[in-house]
């Protein structure tokens, strides 16, 4: 267990090219548990969409993650599975990347914050 996990709680999970990760894990992020579980996935050109739903899922079991850090174009390739997480932790938090702008209008979170301010007011 590292010092952050101690201090705060909970770790950052990261989904993303390599860029992403290497700026994260250059921030700090990085943990490896004993078992060898990391909290960062780098996806590769080769990385299919079952093996990033495969780590996502694995992120939301884990409770050492509070937050998921995720590029939106990888979000995007399991956005089932993405939009069906309603929980608050692990709070899930779509990036840009360097290559794939941010669309607020695919981000899940941002899609159900909306739908919330957008909702009619009953009267009572």
């Amino acid at each position: 267990m590292s010092i952050n996990m101690e201090t705060f709680g909970k770790l950052i999970g990261v989904i993303g090219d390599e860029d992403t990760c290497v700026g994260f894990l250059l921030g700090g992020i990085g943990e490896v548990s004993e078992d060898r579980e990391r909290n960062f996935f780098v996806v590769e050109k080769d990385t299919t969409a079952a093996q990033i739903n495969a780590c996502f899922k694995k992120f939301l079991e884990r409770s050492d993650i509070g937050i998921i850090l995720i590029n939106q174009v990888y979000a995007d390739m399991i956005r089932p599975t993405v939009d069906a997480h309603v929980v608050p932790v692990p709070t899930v938090v779509e990036i840009p990347s360097k290559q794939h702008p941010y669309d607020a209008s695919k981000d899940s979170v941002m899609k159900r914050a909306y739908g919330i301010i957008n909702t009619p007011k009953r009267r009572h």
